[in-house]
């Protein structure tokens, strides 16, 4: 079976890159590919870069489970939100450098890092679920409310748009947009920073700020996920 989260760690930095040859589709695989390979990372890295194949980050959760397994969706919804918790509580330094599109559960993909790098492009990123007949997850609300631009917060989430990488800057999907010519070394340059931080005050300093959130989407992941609909 092929690997759809490669990992390859080099001086301290890992990179785990999507690729399932499609659209990166969180899928249970893919999930449990992305988990094992931040097993790794975790353990053997000071930093750790999420990215994807060329043009994508993730299209979000796989739609044939979604539309057609009704019996395994809150698995898999419940699965994929246990995994981005878990990104968005790392003590490691979390970059997601996206080379394409981020949507839904794509763009909360972006929303658990702690950096994130997009490159300039025919690109969208954005939280469509209003347009796909589902309403996000409380700890997609949560994630939401955390890290994107308070004021274009209901056009973000209920209004379903979706944005080039410029606009999604502005939004909170994304910290900086790089060139394509310049995305490789500003994603490198931004993980050579991370690693001259003493790690285990970053750890700390991101624990009392993130600690609280992180409890309550992971009780609300098992408590509430029933939320989470497909209308």
């Amino acid at each position: 079976m092929s690997e759809f989260a490669k990992i390859e760690i080099e001086s301290g930095i890992a990179t785990i890159t999507l690729d399932d040859g499609k659209a990166n589709a969180l899928g249970f695989t893919m999930i449990e590919h992305i988990n094992k390979a931040l097993d790794t990372a975790e353990a053997d890295a000071d930093v750790i870069v999420l990215t994807g194949r060329p043009g994508v980050m993730t299209a979000g959760f796989d739609l044939k489970v979604m539309r057609n397994e009704p019996d395994r969706v809150m698995d898999l919804v419940t699965q994929g939100g246990d995994m981005l918790v878990r990104i968005f509580g790392s003590d490691k330094p979390v970059i997601v450098a996206s080379p394409g599109h981020g949507i839904a559960a794509g763009a909360l993909l972006m929303l658990s890092g702690d950096y994130r790098i997009g490159v300039a492009g025919d690109f969208k990123y954005g939280l469509n679920e209003s347009a796909i007949g589902m309403v996000l997850p409380p700890y997609g609300m949560d994630l939401a409310r955390f890290k994107l631009n308070q004021k274009y917060l209901d056009i973000a989430v209920v209004g379903a748009d979706l944005f080039g990488p410029e606009p999604a800057s502005e939004i909170g999907f994304l910290d900086e947009v790089a060139a394509p010519d310049d995305f490789s070394a500003r994603v490198r340059e931004k993980a050579e920073y991370f690693k001259t931080l003493d790690g285990k005050a970053y750890a700390g300093n991101k624990r009392e700020i993130r600690q609280s959130l992180v409890k309550k989407m992971t009780a609300e992941l098992h408590a509430n996920n029933d939320r989470a609909v497909v209308l």
